[in-house]
């Protein structure tokens, strides 16, 4: 007899061997509340960044907010749905509105999200629609007053950001938030039909509903960012990305900071857009 999916759970291939422990469902029913797991330690800056080279890369329904590009670098460390270990993300993000027919929506869109672990990766990109892929991301480079990220695959190093100047900063590491939340576009193609999708909608990851707090955070005087063009040959399955983001003229930093903080939440408010 064959087997059957229980609603409420979730799975992910292989199906055979039932629901699929993760950040959203922990193995034998465990609750994770997030309040004191992960500790993350997060560098971020915001670039001028030309506009008509941005707008290539919205997806249907989305439109610019600001002609900005926005740099994450993160680092955690106990991270409870994975055991206590870790693992590293960059993302990639832009200003951006969705207009749909039912939703409208101002926020941050993920262009995309590289993680250094494949069990993120699967969870984020198929329960999620985080555009997430793999790339080599070692720990910063870092003094007292200077951190350098980089990331790399397969030994290419294709980009790396600098904060400079780095200075301690009391004030409000939040701020009044301009959005509601991460946008996503996810797109599942369908099986032996190239250029159809099976999914294919707008995501939003809402603000709120989290247990993060800063510990210390650091401003930067400057920062700086840069992508590597590569060849086929060298980043044989990121060269269309990297070569893109290496194109668009970037100008002057607006803001950068070194963030030290714990908790986060499991994201089971993500919701699709329509």
């Amino acid at each position: 007899m064959s087997y059957g999916f229980v609603p409420g759970q979730r799975y992910r291939m292989p199906t055979h061997f039932g629901p699929t422990p993760g950040p959203r469902q922990s193995y034998g029913g465990r609750v994770l509340d997030y309040v004191n797991t992960p500790r993350q330690t997060i560098l971020s800056a915001r670039f001028e960044a030309d506009a008509g080279a941005l707008e290539t890369l919205l997806p249907p329904g989305f439109s610019l907010r600001r002609p900005e590009l926005t740099i994450d670098f993160a680092y955690m460390t106990d991270i409870d749905w994975l055991a206590g270990r870790a693992y590293n993300t960059f993302g990639v993000s832009i200003p951006a509105r969705f207009e749909g027919q039912r939703d409208v929506v101002d926020g941050d869109l993920l262009l995309v999200l590289w993680e250094n672990l494949a069990d993120p990766i699967l969870s984020g990109r198929e329960e999620l629609g985080f555009a997430k892929l793999y790339s080599e991301l070692p720990p910063p480079a870092t003094t007292a007053d200077a951190a350098r990220c980089e990331a790399l695959w397969d030994g290419f190093m294709f980009a790396a950001l600098t904060l400079h100047d780095l200075s301690p900063d009391t004030g409000d590491p939040d701020g009044e938030p301009e959005t509601q939340g991460l946008l996503h576009y996810k797109y599942v193609p369908r099986t032996g039909t190239p250029g159809v999708a099976d999914a294919e909608y707008a995501v939003l990851t809402p603000l709120g509903g989290s247990n993060l707090r800063v510990e210390e955070m650091q401003t930067a005087a400057n920062a700086t960012i840069s992508f590597q063009r590569g060849t086929w040959e060298q980043l044989p399955t990121l060269v269309h990305i990297v070569d893109r983001l290496a194109d668009i003229p970037i100008g002057r930093c607006l803001s950068a900071r070194r963030l030290r903080t714990i908790g986060a939440k499991d994201l089971s408010d993500q919701r699709a857009l329509s």
